[in-house]
């Protein structure tokens, strides 16, 4: 592509650019074409491998006006991280031209996260008569796949999964024309030469090709047939939002209570049905556009079986013009979620949704662009105007953290078990992988060295320290141990998190931490989750914790809240306190409630913890709102939902709880909450004030080790900080105190940000040549 015209002042000087950052798959050369052309200056501009490089020439002012204006007003998706300006001999050129990309061996580019279809893109693909009318795979500079089709770097249609789909004359055309907004638009195809939809039944067969695809989906929907949709990083499964079908996609999927996800056709359509403020709406339409947990609307025209005994909604706008396109019809709102089978991998071959979705889907819209990345749904909710993420993927990776320093090598953070994560720390860098979600399967395993030799690949990483989970039977602490490294260090998992809200903040002094969450590792054995420390990423002191209550059976008491109800009472009043729970629970339990009984009188087959969690479960299960936990934190998830948060504002309510040196023991809670509902007070109200007991264990604990330490900044994380009402309250509390609270910002506070926690601490136990917990030598 040249730019022809010719340079004629003697004052002209010339001048080379580095430029490094987010500045492939954006529209970056482009747009210095048409800058360097307003700007009058000839020369060249290309990708590397390590970023953008390019040489201008022309008068000094207007190189200084096309500097400025390149750093002040990048394209809308490209984020500037450094620009290197090297003075260069006048070359003498007469045109600008876009080069072909170099390959380099040093790799430094960042990936851009996939982006959602733009208004004009829309636009063109509900327009009749359009070239790009009813196309599902419109893209241009400013929206469509970028991550789940990458291969490698630079960032070119032969690295991706379009290089099997040659442009057709008129994608070429517009390729190449610099007025157009598909100029170097790397993925652009239309009708004539780009991937196709075509929509087969559970045997492969094909049952509606492209002319007709469209209108066999809408009929078979209304229908109550269940769709398996190929959408941009993996499949989902698609049903109409009706309370049969629902149940239906439920029983097969094995799935009795945990929430669904919808996809509405609009910001007008989610507001018919639920609360939507300005932040909120500005998130599910932003080019990321994740799922946002909204309040459901009271009488709103949905199924309670979509979200039951819950009162939010994940919801979720097109981001594809496909998904654009299935909703233009017969309805606006449908169910769509994640099709993997539980604790599986999402999945993003064809072949392989027949294999695995035979049972579940009736139907599978399929269509012929390889998925490269699998990437799920990215998951957040507004809180007091700021973004609170609960799963980081689509839209948001490969997009690294900014860290406040420069790492002398590679990093390695392994991750939690559960809700799954990597990290790899360069230069000044976190780069978070894309949600990997459950370990412990083969298919898991093959998922997580599939993506972690995938980002060390595209960005020219090569590991030498890492950090791992301290749990003896972690699955991914067991491939953390198998990587070679120079350095391994075990790492904390409540430290991890603490760690990783630091790091999230850019906050490199000592703090105060209240993790709080459902299992973690402890250093002394047990289970812990309920944790007032302070420290830094090198090490922590344990000021405050949950007093150690047993868990009869270990991870059955996990699945089964009551029988932490039970363990709570016994702690509480003994014999007594069994009596009551045999009382409370026999009905429901009564050959299960004997064998626990027995359990803990003897003290056999339970497990000290401290975890916060296992104190929800206990809570919901004794006032009678959850006795099972089909989905990790239902019981908690049901307990906290019960609250107004207008309620925030209210003084706190608490029932009565103890502190003893390090221990705070909340057993004396359950007689009071028992008895309250027994008198037949509201639940919600219940509810309320068991929070609030927390908060006020939380707050003094926090009070007092500020004082104990002189630390005055808290940083809060696990995932029980979740919890809206339990948040904004206990952060308006130590605001009130003159605290600074540190919430997490750019990666979730439940275990899918502990891998930045992790490779944190490795990094600077290494840097400081100490040992830390635990340190292994290869």
């Amino acid at each position: 592509m040249q730019m022809a015209g010719k340079a004629t002042t003697e004052k002209k000087i010339c001048l080379a650019l580095k430029i490094k950052g987010v500045v492939q798959g954006v529209g970056f050369r482009p747009y210095v074409y048409k800058l360097a052309q307003e700007c009058a200056l000839y020369g060249w501009v290309r990708n590397e491998g390590d970023g953008v490089v390019l040489e201008i020439e022309g008068e000094p002012d207007q190189i200084n006006l096309f500097c400025r204006r390149l750093v002040q007003n990048p394209p809308p998706l490209a984020k500037i991280d450094s620009v290197l300006q090297t003075p260069q001999p006048v070359r003498n050129y007469s045109q600008f031209n876009i080069d072909l990309s170099r390959s380099r061996q040093e790799k430094g580019v960042l990936v851009p996260p996939d982006i959602a279809t733009c208004n004009g893109c829309l636009a063109e693909v509900r327009s009749p008569g359009h070239r790009y009318y009813m196309y599902p795979f419109t893209n241009c500079t400013n929206c469509g796949p970028r991550f789940t089709i990458i291969e490698d770097i630079p960032y070119d249609r032969s690295s991706t999964s379009m290089k099997a789909f040659p442009p057709c004359p008129a994608c070429l055309a517009e390729y190449n024309d610099p007025a157009d907004r598909r100029f170097h638009a790397q993925p652009i195809a239309c009708p004539s030469c780009g991937p196709r939809v075509q929509i087969t039944d559970s045997s492969g067969a094909v049952k509606a090709g492209e002319k007709s695809w469209l209108s066999f989906f809408y009929d078979k929907m209304r229908r109550g047939h269940i769709f398996a949709v190929k959408g941009l990083g993996g499949y989902h499964l698609a049903c109409i939002a009706s309370e049969k079908v629902v149940e239906m996609i439920r029983a097969k999927k094995n799935r009795p209570y945990k929430p669904f996800a919808v996809m509405c056709r609009d910001l007008e359509t989610a507001a018919r049905y639920c609360r939507v403020n300005d932040q909120e709406a500005a998130l599910l339409a932003s080019p990321s556009s994740p799922i946002v947990l909204l309040e459901v609307k009271p009488g709103a025209p949905l199924p309670k079986n979509i979200n039951p005994h819950l009162s939010t909604l994940g919801v979720m706008l097109p981001y594809t013009p496909l998904h654009h396109m299935l909703l233009q019809g017969p309805f606006d709102v449908m169910i769509l979620t994640s099709a993997n089978p539980t604790d599986l991998p999402i999945i993003k071959d064809n072949g392989e949704a027949l294999d695995r979705l035979n049972d579940v889907a009736d139907y599978y819209l399929v269509h012929n662009r390889p998925i490269v990345q699998r990437c799920d749904d990215s998951v957040a909710r507004v809180l007091e105007g700021e973004t609170q993420l609960y799963r980081r993927s689509r839209g948001f990776a490969p997009q690294p953290i900014d860290l406040p320093f420069q790492a002398q090598l590679t990093v390695l953070g392994a991750g939690a078990e559960m809700k799954s994560t990597f990290c790899l720390i360069k230069g000044n860098k976190a780069y978070l992988s894309q949600h990997l979600g459950e370990m412990g399967t083969l298919e898991a395993e093959r998922f997580y060295f599939e993506s972690l030799t995938s980002f060390k690949h595209l960005f020219d990483l090569k590991v030498e320290v890492i950090g791992y989970d301290l749990h003896p039977d972690y699955h991914v602490s067991s491939i953390a141990k198998s990587l070679p490294a120079v350095k391994r260090y075990g790492v904390s998992h409540h430290h991890a998190h603490f760690a990783s809200c630091l790091g999230d903040n850019g906050y490199r002094g000592k703090a105060i931490g209240a993790v709080l969450d459902g299992t973690g590792y402890g250093l002394d054995g047990a289970v812990w989750g309920f944790e007032i420390i302070s420290g830094d990423a090198l090490s922590f002191t344990r000021h405050f914790h949950q007093k150690y209550t047993p868990m009869p059976g270990g991870e059955a008491a996990v699945r089964w809240p009551w029988r932490m109800a039970l363990s709570y009472l016994y702690q509480c009043s003994g014999e007594a306190g069994l009596s009551a729970g045999r009382s409370l629970l026999e009905t429901h339990f009564r050959h299960e409630v004997d064998i626990v009984c027995r359990q803990l009188a003897a003290g056999i087959n339970v497990v000290p913890t401290s975890s916060c969690g296992r104190l929800f479960d206990a809570a919901a299960a004794a006032v009678g709102v959850c006795y099972q936990n089909t989905y990790e934190g239902q019981a908690a998830i049901e307990l906290g939902e019960m609250i107004d948060l207008n309620d925030v504002s209210k003084p706190l309510d608490p029932y009565p709880f103890t502190i003893h040196g390090k221990e705070i023991d909340f057993s004396p809670v359950f007689p009071a909450m028992l008895e309250e509902a027994a008198q037949g007070k509201e639940l919600a109200l219940v509810a309320r004030r068991f929070h609030d007991t927390m908060i006020k264990a939380i707050t003094e604990a926090i009070k007092a080790a500020s004082e104990r330490t002189g630390l005055n900044t808290v940083a809060l994380s696990g995932g029980t900080w979740l919890n809206p009402y339990l948040t904004l309250k206990v952060k308006r509390i130590l605001g009130e105190q003159k605290m600074k609270v540190l919430l997490h910002r750019q990666v979730p506070t439940n275990d899918g940000g502990v891998s930045l926690g992790q490779a944190l601490i490795a990094y600077k136990r290494w840097k400081e040549d100490v040992p830390g917990s635990f340190d292994e030598d290869q």
